[in-house]
């Protein structure tokens, strides 16, 4: 299993159109083979801050993902919305394991 952890520093200005570009990119990724989870959600300590999880079957996930029509759309787009330089984290998962909670 593949997880993306990726951090967008959002521009206030363009806060509204930062949020339209997530909620496309998450609703088109879902839909995608081999993607197991595909989230966005604002920073609750910072709200110019979009954090993204990603969960992926495999590398050829991950692949396909960022050849995506969508995926090339919302990187686009983010251009216009950016108030700094995003970050991405990917790790290999060997296993992983519920926890009740």
């Amino acid at each position: 299993m593949i997880v993306v952890h990726a951090t967008f520093p959002i521009d206030p200005d363009h806060r509204e159109e930062a949020l339209d570009l997530a909620r496309d990119v998450v609703a088109a990724s879902t839909e995608e083979p081999g993607v197991i989870d595909y989230h966005a959600a604002v920073d609750v300590e910072d709200e110019t801050v979009l954090r993204f999880v990603e969960r992926y079957e495999d590398a050829a996930a991950v692949e396909a993902h960022e050849e995506s029509e969508h995926f090339r759309a919302f990187v686009a787009g983010l251009s216009d919305v950016l108030a700094g330089d995003p970050e991405a984290t990917r790790f290999a998962v060997d296993s992983a394991t519920d926890v009740e909670l």
